[in-house]
Formats: structure tokens, sequence, C-alpha cells
């Protein structure tokens, strides 16, 4: 061996050594992505969970100089693609896209194969989400406080749709609320039907996404207030529960990013930076406006917190209202 080739070889020598003394996860996280990340939104497609989705991840995507591929694996109120993600390798490479009620009411309320904390590695909140009290239109009530009279009238209950398990239990916690337990809380599977369920007279209202705009707007439904923090910019003329002096009603959903507990803190990290970046993106904030999707920041530390506090809140209504699973 020359001295050229002996020089080589020790270079070589000393650089896998180099290399051997790295954790695998920190030589694959140098350059990460390196390979497609798949997203799983544990819904169907096309629903406005997956759309924010494939919107946040596409961008996300273009930041970070990677694929991250979205995968709906939608059944069982979330739990089954919820459920999958907690079971992943927990590399960076598998990712969940959820929303509150599969994250944090599913494992309260139903045996869940995952945990609502212990399970995850929260990355980022995207976007918190209310709800809207819609009333069929021709309901002898134009406010809230007209609809609240006629559901403390135990002699004609009114009635409610609720099509998840989020709307069902926010359901009862109003009927507890406003001391009228006598109003009929009839299930629907889905939140389309417990819409149309509405607007066909079928029931009297019901709490929903803003994905009735269409219906308010085109006069099938009456919007009577909202469930956020302050008025939609979709409807900045209906006041919100809080403005109407409905307390313990402040509900709200969201949609963020997750991983499996365990996955490296440097790529939970780089995934929440990444985010923050894409949450300033102005087409992107236009996109949630559509949907009045307000836009949050968090730091995977208080979104942790946040996940285990709603967890605790639900465990606290479904003792008050004592909800069960019909």
């Amino acid at each position: 061996m020359d001295m050229i080739e002996r020089r080589h070889f020790l270079t070589t020598l000393a650089a896998a050594a180099g290399a051997a003394s790295v954790p695998q996860w920190a030589q694959a996280q140098t350059a990460y992505p390196n390979k497609p990340v798949r997203v799983i939104v544990p819904f169907a497609a096309g629903g406005t969970t997956d759309v924010v989705a494939r919107l946040v991840m596409q961008k996300m995507g273009e930041l970070m100089k990677g694929t991250f591929v979205i995968d709906n694996r939608g059944g069982a109120n979330g739990m089954i693609g919820t459920g999958e993600v907690a079971r992943a390798q927990a590399d960076g490479y598998t990712l969940l896209f959820n929303t509150a009620g599969a994250q944090t009411l599913s494992p309260v309320i139903y045996k869940a194969p995952y945990e609502a904390a212990a399970s995850f590695a929260p990355v980022a909140k995207v976007c918190s989400v209310g709800f809207i009290i819609i009333a069929r239109k021709d309901l002898p009530a134009n406010s809230l406080q007209e609809l609240i009279a006629l559901a403390q009238n135990k002699d004609k209950p009114l009635t409610a749709s609720s099509g998840s398990a989020i709307i069902n239990l926010i359901t009862e916690q109003f009927k507890h609320v406003i001391k009228a337990p006598q109003i009929i809380n009839a299930q629907y599977k889905g939140t389309s039907p417990q819409m149309q369920a509405v607007v066909s007279g079928e029931v009297d209202f019901s709490f929903d996404s803003f994905a009735a705009v269409e219906m308010i707007k085109a006069g099938k439904v009456k919007a009577l207030a909202v469930v956020l923090p302050q008025r939609a910019a979709s409807f900045p003329d209906v006041p919100t529960l809080v403005e109407l002096g409905i307390k313990d009603m402040e509900f709200s959903s969201w949609a963020g990013l997750l991983a499996p507990k365990g996955t490296p803190k440097e790529i939970v990290a780089a995934l929440s930076q990444n985010i923050d970046k894409v949450m300033q993106m102005p087409d992107v904030l236009a996109k949630l406006k559509q949907y009045d999707y307000i836009p949050v920041k968090t730091t995977p530390e208080v979104f942790a917190q946040q996940i285990q506090a709603e967890t605790d809140r639900w465990k606290q209504v479904v003792k008050e209202t004592g909800f069960k699973i019909e």
C-alpha cells in the first residue's frame, strides 16, 4: 500500500468510525426528511380537516424540501387512524393531523387504542375551530334567548341533532347549562345528515360546524349564536355565547400536527418551526378564513399541556352531564 492509498484508507476508516458513533436516528435527522413522510388524517377525504391538512402539509414539503403524503384513515370517530399513528415507529416518518374530538374526547368516552397525551409527541396546533348554533328557518325563535325560552317549555320539548361525539356532548352540556334536560338529542350518522335534519325541519336546532355557512347564507337555516371566543368573520352580526351570558360553554375544536411518542425532539422542533412559517403565509391564512378557522401558535410543550387540560375537562363534562354512549 503506497502513501496515497494509506492516507485514503485512514481517512475512510475515521469517517466510518465517526458515523458509527452517531445514533442512527440522528444521522437520518440531519437530512430530515430524506424520504416521504406519511401524514395520517383519521377522517375521510374532502372534509375540512382533510382540506386544511393537505394545504398545510404541501407548504411544509416546499419549506423542508421533502414530500408529505396525506393518508386518509377514517372510521370509528377518528380512532382508527389515530391509533395507527400511536403504534407507528417514532422516527418522524409517520405523523398525525388530528382534531380535538378524536384526540381528546374519544379516549374519554370510548375504549380507544391510545391515550390522548401519553401516546403522542404533540408538534403544533394549527388552528382552532368553533361551532355555530343553527335553527330551522320556521322555528319561532330569532335569537338564542328565544330558543332557550322555547327549550325550557316542558310541555313541548325541542329537538336537537348531533352527528359526532363532540357535538353530542356539547349538546348535552347545553341542556345542563340552560336547565332544559327535556331537549331531545337525536343522533345522526355524521355532521352532514345532522345539518340536513335542521334544513328539512326534522329537528329544531343543532350545534354545527361552519360547514353550514352556505345553508345560512341561502336562508335555509338561521344562525343564533357562535361558540367562539370572538364573533365569526363570516357572521359578524351573530353574537357569541359569552356575549349572551352563557357560561361553561367555551367549547372549541382544533386541527393540529402530532407524532408518535418518542419521536426525536430535534425532528419535532423542526416540524414545529416550519408550521409557524406556514401559518404566516397569506394564501394559507386566506384559506383558513373561508372556514372561520382561527390560526394559532403553540410550542410542542404548550400544545401537550393543552391536550392534557382538554382531556381533563372532557372527563368533568361527562361526569356533570351523565353522558353515556347509546
